[in-house]
């Protein structure tokens, strides 16, 4: 596989016996009694339980782990809000070569400091796409490492995919997949490897409305503006590439929205439901459910991260989009 290219369900099965002693296999949550909070039955893949606290460490330490020794050694850089971030930062760390970053001004402080904690060099940025983009290019040409992009690169979607290969040996084939969508990194994943493993099973990503480019560019099959997103889901601030759409396009049965009350309701269920911590962008795909969103009776939700700020917490302080 070279970068121009998509992955295919081989290249999911390849990443997952090179990333297999670097990542966690993460537990499948049931909670009837939150079932039937929910009006369907639901199963809760826990990505917020992964090394880093969330799904991004797959796709990382397989992007890292292909590298060969020249490219390597010159180290990787990327740009992110944080997830993606402390991913490099750690599979960088793990194969013991260096590991630039550029996030944006505002990131939440915790995904700062996991980056900073995993020896990542952190340079700020203008909070948006255009800015990281930008001073992500810059940081290449001057350091000339790797760059790893956080979502439109291969290995990382192949990466990402990887979650769903375990999803499909942990239960039987649902309804549907709950994906949360930002760049659309996980959902391409996630679509290219439950095709092959669940045909009938449907596969839909849930963005909050206040950051909806994917539903718009999934609707007119032509990519959106991101323009500036308002939403407390930080990590899914970002926006489709051709790469991610063209998947898309081909695996995805449907991309839908939820409002940021729903997004806020869904993180504070899965505290108190399901006993675990979900950051915003995690509880995005309960939120759909919650909202009557999504149809069926049996889903398989992907609970992408748990990286939250417990001093700043929505429902303590209010749960305005940024």
């Amino acid at each position: 596989m070279d970068s121009t290219m998509d992955p295919a369900f081989d290249d999911i099965a390849a990443a997952a016996r090179r990333i297999e002693p670097y990542v966690r296999r993460t537990p499948l949550l049931v909670a009837p009694e939150l079932s039937q909070r929910l009006g369907a039955a639901a199963e809760f893949k826990c990505e917020n339980l992964q090394a880093i606290g969330a799904f991004k460490a797959r796709g990382a330490c397989n992007a890292v782990f292909a590298l060969d020794d020249a490219h390597a050694s010159r180290g990787v850089a990327t740009h992110s809000s944080g997830n993606h971030a402390a991913a490099l930062a750690r599979a960088a760390r793990l194969r013991g070569i260096p590991a630039y970053i550029v996030m944006p001004e505002g990131a939440p402080r915790i995904k700062r400091a996991a980056v900073e904690g995993w020896g990542g060099r952190v340079q700020e940025c203008a909070a948006t796409l255009a800015a990281r983009e930008s001073a992500a290019a810059a940081l290449v040409a001057r350091t000339g490492a790797t760059l790893v992009h956080p979502y439109d690169d291969p290995w990382v979607i192949a990466g990402q995919g990887t979650a769903m290969l375990e999803l499909a040996g942990q239960t039987a084939a649902p309804d549907a997949v709950l994906v949360p969508v930002g760049g659309g990194g996980l959902l391409a994943g996630t679509a290219i490897a439950c095709r092959r493993l669940w045909p009938r099973t449907r596969v839909i990503g849930v963005e909050p409305a206040g950051s909806d480019d994917a539903a718009r560019s999934f609707a007119s099959g032509v990519l959106q503006g991101a323009g500036t997103p308002h939403t407390i889901a930080d990590g899914l601030r970002g926006a489709l590439s051709a790469r991610t759409l063209r998947i898309a396009k081909a695996s995805v049965d449907e991309i839908v929205t939820v409002s940021e009350d729903a997004i806020v309701a869904a993180m504070r269920l899965m505290f108190e439901g399901l006993k675990v911590v979900v950051e915003p962008s995690g509880a995005v795909p309960v939120a759909g459910l919650l909202e009557g969103r999504v149809r069926g009776a049996r889903f398989a939700v992907i609970l992408s991260g748990g990286n939250v700020d417990l001093d700043h917490l929505p429902w303590i302080r209010g749960a305005g989009a940024d």
